[in-house]
């Protein structure tokens, strides 16, 4: 006879919208089922259906509202407090789900999306507090005779607007792909002098979530964010709270600009492939050890949106189209484990990108480690940082609510190694518990010295709590 699972709250604690805009957010936890949810404090205009914990409605007023939360299957419960915010700001925690682009590059038709966002949800992955399914290039037909977007009638026959609502009805939101070029990056239709137009096309879709590319665009900064202002402008105009990623790599330093275009997020790096390091001269593609290395020093621009160090790796092995096209089996198990942790740690989107429906279960436990999760999606939306390296480990922390610190020892090198760090390092003074995340065990008191063995490209992730002393 299996264990009864008790439930447990999963996904993000704060949820912003814009003010008349639908509000488009399910509750999701972990436990037996079946389970039923309640909230209490909910604003005027929002309701909750006990059964799936979807929140819908619209709020008219800027403002917080904070909710209690509950979950119950049979005899147990869980409660939290679920902040609404009401205003400008979208994805006050770092965006979580899925893109196409990684594994199916133009490959993508109306059938996998749905049957990914079904993998999502029976994986675990949704309870786990993953949302969007996003679409990336090659989904455009082209522009009818009033310059209006419409998708590929072979690929996408029901049309993007009853796949926004087979989503929606799921639980799920739905991402979609432009560029601020005339094309995308494919040759498809870009957005460049329609972007009010598109907007309001995807906006009528019931778009979530829009990932915009800058190819076939002018190469300097200021053009940049002309274009990306002119889109954020467009969305904000649009009756519908759409979550705005922009893409332009981090040539033009978008941790300075993009906030203020309307972003909520922003790719830092090249597009990431398969690989624990790229030992080559292609700067357009990095691999998990350049796309960390390049968050260095961004904490320092951190709070009005998220550094985005480009998609997961796990599951790939190796046979991802497009930009993860490589030789090889791709990452191990253990660099993969490595990537998720240090997103984890960097408060980065959580956006996977192998074929859910084929998954191992080693990738589904990599992909939804609750306590890894829970690092990332902490309410504080604080950046971590490194604060250190001894030898071939590098040492990141990261602020976490409730005075707790999660800190993430990473192993560079192709050997094991033994490292001892000094807790003053970290910033820590006082008694403090420290638990091992991805060994799900308690580690006891820590005393002046964290010492560990790390294997080979490995990540030990330890999160110390202060002692409550009386």
């Amino acid at each position: 006879m299996s264990q009864h699972q008790r439930p447990r709250l999963t996904g993000a604690r704060v949820v912003g919208v814009r003010p008349g805009t639908p509000l488009v957010h399910e509750l999701t936890a972990n436990g037996d089922r079946p389970r039923t949810f309640a909230a209490v404090g909910l604003p005027p205009g929002v309701t909750l259906d006990p059964a799936t914990g979807r929140l819908a409605g619209r709020i008219a007023e800027r403002g917080e509202h904070r909710v209690q939360i509950g979950v119950e299957n049979g005899t147990e419960r869980d409660t939290w407090t679920l902040r609404i915010v009401v205003g400008d700001r979208l994805a006050l925690l770092p965006p979580m789900g899925w893109m196409s682009w990684n594994m199916f590059g133009g490959e993508i038709d109306e059938t996998l999306i749905l049957q990914t966002a079904d993998a999502l949800i029976s994986s675990g992955m949704h309870n786990a507090g993953y949302e969007y399914v996003c679409i990336d290039d090659h989904w455009h037909g082209g522009r009818d005779a009033a310059g209006r977007l419409f998708p590929d009638q072979r690929r996408f026959p029901s049309g993007i607007a009853a796949l926004a609502d087979a989503l929606h009805d799921r639980g799920l939101k739905l991402g979609i792909y432009s560029d601020a070029g005339s094309h995308t990056c494919g040759g498809e239709p870009g957005s460049f002098g329609f972007e009010s137009q598109d907007a309001q096309t995807f906006a009528s879709w019931g778009v979530d979530y829009l990932k915009y590319d800058y190819c076939h665009a002018p190469p300097d900064r200021d053009s940049a964010m002309i274009r990306y202002g002119a889109m954020g402008k467009a969305l904000r105009e649009t009756d519908r709270s759409i979550v705005f990623a922009i893409c332009e790599w981090g040539s033009r330093q978008p941790w300075l600009w993009g906030a203020d275009v309307g972003g909520h997020l922003w790719r830092t790096t090249g597009d990431i492939q398969d690989r624990w390091t790229v030992a080559t001269q292609r700067t357009e593609s990095v691999g998990i050890v350049e796309a960390l290395d390049l968050q260095g020093g961004l904490e320092e621009h951190a709070g009005r949106g998220w550094h985005d160090p480009d998609m997961l790796l796990a599951g790939l092995r190796g046979i991802g189209r497009e930009s993860s096209r490589i030789q090889g089996s791709g990452c191990t198990d253990a660099e993969y484990r490595s990537q998720i942790s240090l997103w984890a740690i960097l408060g980065a989107p959580l956006i996977a990108s192998c074929d859910l429906r084929s998954m191992d279960r080693t990738t589904v436990e990599i992909l939804t480690e609750p306590e890894i999760v829970a690092i990332d999606q902490d309410p504080l939306g604080l950046p971590g940082r490194r604060v250190g390296r001894e030898g071939a480990v590098d040492v990141w922390a990261r602020p976490l609510e409730g005075g707790r610190l999660a800190v993430a020892l990473l192993n560079r090198s192709a050997g094991s190694v033994d490292v001892r760090i000094r807790s003053e390092r970290l910033g820590l003074s006082g008694a403090h518990l420290v638990r091992d995340v991805w060994g799900h065990q308690p580690l006891g008191t820590l005393g002046t010295l964290i010492d560990r063995t790390l294997e080979p490209h490995a990540t030990d992730v330890l999160v110390c709590t202060p002692t409550r002393r009386s």
